[in-house]
């Protein structure tokens, strides 16, 4: 028997019965619903959780720092302070792209009677354009010019009164009056470790951390991120280009002890200055581990956020597994309706199965001829399911848009809470298929088991 024969007659014959063959793709449609509902909830669930992990941090960078305390260092220790050399050898390792020396200095920054204690991150001027920071106003610092500050969204809400320690944005909900880009930032840096003047008329109080500063300097503002209403990485950090800070440290304490540099066993400062940290950017997500593994086996503190990523992702993996247990339980009813509706067709067509046999039909072929049954309705149950799981789909990202979510399954607003990607319509659609063959097989095996004569003497 051609399998053409076979496709058409497995049709007519599905035709011939239609209310129980409408019934019967009724179920393996709700089932398919079902099942690729629940998983694309599972994955729009995981997306949205790594969306907004996106946002307080970068999942490909690893932060390095010398496992020595940043006061007086050994003769030994100096080996391992972050260096140049330290970021060409970082450079070298498989996976990384890039590689940023990043340099933090603390200051007190003062607009009128209000201060905060901010901390200075220096870096790269390429690197701080790879940030996808938004800027609102002015522009990221520059390389070649002077030292200019980089506001986050939120710098001004962290402003207080060093003598009552009151919080202006948190008692009113609005951040000081203060335009950052009309004029430069009154600017003064902690006072060296091993200068014991304070001759200086112009130093202040360090405030929240008490400490004696240097005189004031005028900083000028280079730019103020965007105000998104939603809080990021860089919020609440100033920045700067780090050869611009290192310009600016060198000429503030000349051959003094730098706060927070290492200093040799006599006090003394070292001639070059070391960075504070080091950003390794990696290629890939999967392969941060592996480089961070190395990182630390060379005697440097590598930290990311690789291990509570993955732990996220491995509680959004089996909020998955579960949702699609879910559906699969609506698929496995199906699939008992497909064999119980074979089985039936068997009984009702025992004598035309004997008239096969007695003619000179091949058993395979009485066989897959009631197997293609189980799979056209397995066929057309998966592509009617599917086009009813988009449905569905679409009103579920209709109701959680913009809000929490629906069921509070919510996340980033940039992402549909339930998603179908195309690998996951053919696996439906084909998933059904191989569940109504399966279902169909036990019934083809009993067609192909009648006795002929028997089947022909049936009434």
């Amino acid at each position: 028997m051609k399998i053409t024969d076979m496709l058409t007659m497995s049709l007519k014959n599905l035709w011939q019965r239609k209310a129980r063959t409408i019934l019967t793709v009724l179920g393996v449609v709700i089932g398919v619903a079902s099942i690729v509902v629940m998983i694309s909830l599972g994955l729009g669930l995981k997306q949205s959780m790594m969306e907004e992990t996106k946002k307080y941090s970068n999942l490909t960078t690893i932060t390095v720092r010398t496992p020595y305390d940043s006061g007086k260092a050994g003769k030994d220790a100096e080996k391992k302070l972050i260096s140049d050399s330290t970021v060409e050898k970082f450079k070298e390792l498989d996976h990384v792209v890039s590689v940023s020396p990043k340099l933090n200095m603390n200051a007190t920054l003062k607009f009128g009677k209000y201060q905060v204690d901010a901390q200075l991150s220096g870096l790269p001027v390429e690197r701080l354009q790879r940030m996808n920071i938004n800027v609102g106003e002015g522009t990221l610092p520059q390389e070649g010019e002077d030292l200019k500050l980089f506001y986050g969204q939120y710098v001004l809400n962290s402003y207080y009164n060093p003598r009552n320690y009151v919080y202006p944005y948190y008692d009113s909900g609005q951040p000081l009056d203060w335009d950052l880009m009309a004029r430069p930032t009154a600017t003064y840096f902690p006072a060296s470790s091993n200068n014991n003047s304070s001759s200086n008329s112009n130093e202040i109080s360090g405030g929240g951390g008490g400490s004696n500063t240097t005189r004031k300097y005028l900083i000028p503002t280079a730019g103020v991120e965007a105000s998104s209403g939603e809080y990021t990485s860089t919020s609440y950090d100033v920045y700067c280009d780090i050869d611009a800070l290192i310009t600016m440290v060198k000429k503030i304490y000349r051959n003094q002890a730098i706060p927070g540099q290492p200093t040799k066993k006599n006090g003394k400062p070292y001639k070059n200055i070391y960075y504070s940290e080091i950003l390794v950017e990696v290629d890939d997500f999967q392969n941060v581990t592996d480089v961070q593994n190395l990182i630390k086996i060379m005697g440097y503190d590598a930290q990311s956020d690789v291990e509570w990523i993955k732990q996220t992702q491995q509680q959004t993996n089996m909020i998955q597994a579960v949702l699609g247990g879910i559906g699969a339980v609506s698929l496995l009813v199906a699939a008992i309706g497909i064999a119980n509706t074979m089985m039936m067709s068997i009984y009702e067509r025992i004598r035309e199965i004997g008239i096969m046999k007695v003619i000179g039909c091949n058993i395979r072929d009485i066989g897959g001829m009631f197997l293609m049954e189980a799979a056209y309705i397995g066929f057309f149950g998966g592509v009617v399911g599917l086009g009813f799981s988009y449905a569905v789909s679409a009103i579920i990202n209709h109701f959680s848009a913009g809000g929490d979510g629906l069921l509070g399954l919510g996340g980033s607003s940039d992402v549909s809470i339930s998603q179908i990607p195309p690998w996951l319509a053919i696996v439906g659609v084909l998933f059904a298929i191989v569940i109504g063959m399966i279902s169909g097989f036990v019934p083809s095996q009993r067609a192909m088991r009648l006795s002929a004569l028997a089947a022909i003497k049936n009434e």
